[in-house]
Parts: structure tokens; sequence; C-alpha cells
């Protein structure tokens, strides 16, 4: 990665599109997946869910995740 001479890797860094999209990702992925990791408890340890539950809506945040991240970077092409 070539820069102006004395530019601080910060700079570098911050200017780096790849990089950029990484640290959103990594946020998003941070909030979201708590979120999913408080309702997949709760419904894994209530009485009236069934069993597959859980399994089922973990399976599927993994998609809605991907969707929503997709469409954070269309709103905002300028973050990633």
């Amino acid at each position: 990665m070539e820069g102006i001479p004395g530019e601080s890797l910060k700079h570098r860094l911050m200017g780096s599109k790849v990089f950029r999209s990484f640290i959103i990702f990594s946020a998003f992925r941070a909030v979201y997946g708590a979120g999913i990791l408080v309702v997949t408890y709760f419904l894994a340890t209530s009485e009236e869910a069934p069993e597959w539950v859980p399994w089922l809506f973990l399976l599927a945040s993994m998609v809605i995740s991907r969707v929503i991240f997709r469409q954070i970077k269309r709103r905002w092409p300028q973050l990633a």
C-alpha cells in the first residue's frame, strides 16, 4: 500500500476501502450478534417453544444478517 510519505498508518488504513468495510461489518456483527444471542437464549429456555425453534432462528438470522448488511452498503456506500 503506497501512501503519501509521512502519512500515518491510521490514515492509510482508514483510506483503505477493504479495511473500512471490515470495521463496519465487525461493528454490525457485534451489535446484531448480541441481539441474536439474547433472543436465542429466550427461545431455548422457553417452555412453550419446540426444541427446533432456536436452531431455525439461528439459521434464519445468518441469512437475514447478510441481507441487512447488503442494504447498509447500498444505502451508505461511502462507509464500505
